[in-house]
């Protein structure tokens, strides 16, 4: 430094001398400020050369030159902050950064501040090291790029080199650079190789995506027949996976060319997706606005096509879709997921029955689903095509110590249950369709002649060439049900079918024809009767399309809850309800609602034999001290009938009143609503006598019902949603519309049509069955016994429903149901008991041609999907979205040829 300022100091001996040299200093200068006006990368520091005050000239240039160094670096330093605030900050701590930032692309992300600083270092060196060579510091910004997993791209390294090299070579003159603009310097290098990472980052990003759509183009191809229903469909929220990246790509790059490329990839990737979604038909109908298609594990590609049926996402996660319309248009999801808090809340029939937890109190669990083809043999038992395993347990029943209350007629499930499958019957054909499913059926479909030989003179059931016929009537109405039924409104037109009553309970049905000609009425049945030697009464009614299950009122109550059936109806049945004290009866009393009516048509209301007039004695006696009002005794010319209706009281007063306490009321700790497995009480339960509680009055009207909280609900109660209980009701409901009519309705390969019996294995609080209300079919809903008891707000919105334990057999008769959902049930079972008998006992409920619907965690809808391959079930839809899959599986009339093998 002070040889420089002797030598700048000497005075030159001539004009001509010093003009020389200021024309070099000039042209020096000149050529310094075009080449910095020009950059376009990192600005290098300033530097200042003092001259002897003849050089005017020079230094006017020198400072105008100056300037706009410092014009350029303040703009640089401007952008470089406004481009900061587009990109993505990453905080130094790991253990703060998203997920993604942690993947192997951004393994470096910690250590930039380190890299930095030792950019820092090399710079400081290098301008010591100039006269030793001018590649030091190149060196050096060439081993930090190569740092970086994927380099830089060429034209950035370039840059850097240029600029590392006119630090070093291009200002001989410049010997000092004061602190301030070393600082500035390391500012911008610094922020320029911030800029350089996102380059890179983008650059990568575009690599990927290149990556997955030549895969896709390698694998994925035009699907058609079957190979269409084995598509694996994800449901987008409405965010485009490539979408979101080319977002922040645009934000970062400032290269012309990059940016190009990144719209010719995205052009390329919708042309093809235009392209492989021509022939989908069937299975791309209403799923969602942004669906995207993949065969097994083959990269996602998006499908445009859905957009035209469905305007808003559906989120599969939790239990809702995402609501994107008027009423909702900040996406919000109507119910989260299930609530622990919910369960402090809510008891469950496990709870309440304390025999079903001494019988099942630790299951088995089977992480292992996946079964060989050749492991399924067919069921060797006496039943063969109609075997129901817990109503035909022979070794269990055999056992009994007597059967005199029916007992053999109750359920004795086996202690494993069955893995083996169910025979179809020789001749089996698809069922006909409802409504002429109602007045005949295929005969070698229920191939049992017995009924119509003993009950064909009574209308119950003919033998008609390949059809069983039903003429419409039976014992108490042989011209017909619908004349039936208006006979019975006449008599208390306080019934008002379809109305006020809503739900009724059939004892004794027979072939179920009172229940099926109620649906004329809008009002649902469920009919029930044993499996006696009056062969298969239940198995025509479900045959018929008619619900109806398998059950005794023997010694166990009925898997009901208290106080839920709007009326009662028993014609012509055989039941001794004035015996044991009056103990059938007291469980009619139970199920039957506060002011509800018991219709009872049978020959002790009008004839007069010996021992009709004996029960009718006994019967009134009873009644009387159940105080149940007889409201009228009503003959039926054209059928010669008659009909006895009575009111149950909705009151406490007439009990208070009583002088006898027969039937005795039932002490405070009987639950009135627990049913799985609970022996009779001979005991009548109070009334609820509080505004608050459920049954202290009806119901509004149907169908207002069905989308009406029940008075009972309040906001202190949590829903088990976790919202208050009122709201989580119409939440649940609001779900299942958009969910049914978004995807289920035309986006899961089902034809509705042909579906008329239908059952919900997990309902809640049967918003599924509420979604379907329109159709012409039914559902029953099942609550698991170790699910929230929600079985009482069921029927309170005038649907209907039934307590069942999956682990254990169902009793209904195989092959009589069209559809059956699995609501998230899956996952569940698999904690108690095995998953490949579920499945099996699936297959044996659902008829040849009919659906299975499965809602559930992925993981758990491969296992089920595994499983029904393996019974050589058609997949008809895969659906998945953030780690929730729904299955849609169709039955085939496979049948194993292995040797029978035992249950």
């Amino acid at each position: 430094m002070p040889t420089t300022r002797a030598r700048l100091g000497r005075r030159p001996s001539s004009s001509s001398y010093s003009s020389t040299i200021s024309t070099i200093i000039f042209l020096s200068l000149c050529v310094l400020g075009v080449w910095l006006l020009t950059s376009t990368s990192i600005i290098p520091t300033k530097s200042t050369t003092r001259t002897s005050s003849d050089s005017s000239t020079s230094s006017s240039i020198a400072s105008t030159i100056m300037n706009a160094h410092k014009t350029i670096s303040d703009d640089a330093q401007k952008t470089q902050k406004e481009s900061a605030k587009t990109l993505p900050v990453f905080k130094d701590s790991q253990g703060d950064l998203p997920d993604d930032a942690l993947k192997t692309g951004d393994t470096n992300r910690p250590q930039e501040t380190n890299e930095i600083d030792k950019l820092q270092t090399d710079v400081s060196s290098d301008n010591t090291k100039d006269s030793r060579g001018g590649d030091s510091f190149n060196a050096n910004v060439d081993q930090s790029l190569r740092s970086d997993e994927n380099g830089k791209p060429e034209d950035e390294k370039k840059n850097v080199n240029v600029v590392a090299a006119e630090n070093t070579q291009g200002l001989h003159g410049t010997e000092s650079i004061e602190e301030e603009e070393k600082q500035k310097h390391l500012e911008t290098q610094t922020s320029e190789e911030s800029s350089i990472t996102h380059k890179q980052e983008a650059e990568q990003s575009i690599t990927h995506k290149q990556e997955a759509e030549q895969i896709t183009a390698a694998i994925a191809k035009p699907t058609t027949g079957k190979e269409k229903g084995e598509e694996d469909v994800s449901l987008d929220s409405g965010n485009d996976a490539h979408g979101v990246s080319a977002d922040n790509t645009n934000n970062i790059l400032s290269d012309h060319d990059q940016q190009k490329r990144l719209e010719q990839h995205q052009q390329q990737e919708d042309d093809q997706m235009q392209q492989k979604l021509k022939p989908s038909e069937e299975h791309t109908q209403g799923v969602t606005s942004k669906e995207q298609i993949k065969h097994d594990e083959a990269p996602i590609v998006k499908d445009d096509k859905i957009q035209n049926d469905h305007k808003a996402p559906v989120n599969l996660t939790s239990n809702v879709p995402v609501l994107n319309n008027e009423n909702n248009k900040t996406g919000e999801t109507i119910v989260p997921k299930e609530s622990k808090e919910s369960k402090k809340t809510w008891s469950t029939q496990a709870d309440q029955s304390v025999n079903q937890k001494e019988r099942r109190t630790v299951g088995t669990n089977n992480q292992d689903s996946s079964v060989p083809e050749q492991n399924w043999q067919l069921c060797k038992v006496e039943a063969h095509a109609d075997y129901i395993p817990c109503l035909d347990n022979e070794e269990a029943i055999k056992k009994l110590k007597t059967t005199k209350h029916y007992e053999h007629r109750e359920r004795h499930c086996p202690q494993e249950a069955p893995t083996c499958l169910v025979s179809l019957p020789q001749g089996y054909k698809t069922p006909i369709e409802w409504p002429k499913s109602r007045d005949k059926i295929w005969y070698h479909n229920v191939p049992h002649t017995l009924l119509a030989e003993v009950k064909g003179h009574q209308n119950w059931v003919k033998v008609s060439g390949e059809f069983l016929t039903f003429p419409g009537g039976g014992t108490q109405f042989i011209h017909g049900a619908l004349h039936y039924l208006d006979f019975v409104q006449e008599a208390v037109p306080d019934i008002a079918w379809g109305k006020r009553t809503r739900v009724v309970l059939d004892v004794g049905c027979g072939v179920a024809s009172f229940g099926g000609y109620l649906f004329e009425r809008d009002v649902l049945a469920m009919s029930f009767a044993p499996k006696d030697e009056h062969e298969a009464q239940v198995q025509f009614a479900l045959e018929r399309g008619i619900p109806a299950i398998s059950a005794v009122m023997g010694t166990q109550r009925l898997p009901f809850p208290s106080g839920v059936f709007d009326l009662v109806h028993c014609a012509r049945c055989r039941v001794p309800w004035h015996e044991q004290g009056g103990a059938l009866l007291l469980e009619l009393n139970r199920v039957l609602r506060p002011g509800g009516y018991f219709a009872w048509s049978a020959t002790p209301v009008y004839q007069t034999l010996e021992e009709d007039v004996e029960i009718w004695k006994q019967m009134s006696n009873l009644t009387v001290a159940m105080c149940w009002e007889l409201v009228t005794i009503k003959k039926d010319k054209l059928n010669s009938v008659g009909v006895a209706i009575y009111h149950k009281s909705d009151t406490n007063d007439c009990y208070d009143q009583r002088q006898q306490n027969k039937p005795p009321m039932c002490k405070p700790d009987d639950d009135p609503n627990a049913a799985w497995y609970v022996p009779f009480h001979s005991c009548m339960h109070r009334v609820p006598s509080k505004e608050t509680e459920r049954g202290y009055r009806w119901p509004v009207e149907w169908p207002e019902r069905l989308q009406t909280p029940p008075y009972w609900l309040n906001q202190s109660q949590i829903g088990i949603y976790g919202k208050p209980a009122p709201d989580d009701f119409s939440a649940d409901l609001e779900h299942w519309k958009r969910l049914v009519s978004k995807v289920y309705m035309n986006g899961l390969g089902i034809s509705w049509k042909n579906v008329r019996n239908a059952m919900d294995m997990r309902a809640a609080y049967g918003g599924f069955a509420a979604a379907l209300r329109d159709l012409k079919m039914w559902v029953l809903n099942v609550v698991n016994v170790n699910a929230p008891d929600t079985l009482p707000i069921i029927y309170e919105r005038g649907l209907f429903g039934i307590y069942h334990d999956w682990c254990e057999s169902f009793s209904t008769y195989p092959r009589t149901y069209d559809l059956l959902h699995a609501d998230h049930l899956f996952s569940q079972l698999k904690k108690r008991c095995k998953i490949v008998a579920v499945i099996a006992e699936v297959d044996r409920i659902v008829r040849p041609g009919g659906k299975l619907i499965v809602r559930d965690d992925s993981v758990t809808t491969k296992e089920v999907e595994n499983l029904l391959k393996s019974l050589h079930w058609e997949i008809r839809k895969r659906i998945s979205q953030n780690q929730v899959g729904i299955l849609s599986a169709q039955k085939t009339f496979w049948r194993p040829n292995a040797t029978v093998a035992p249950t």
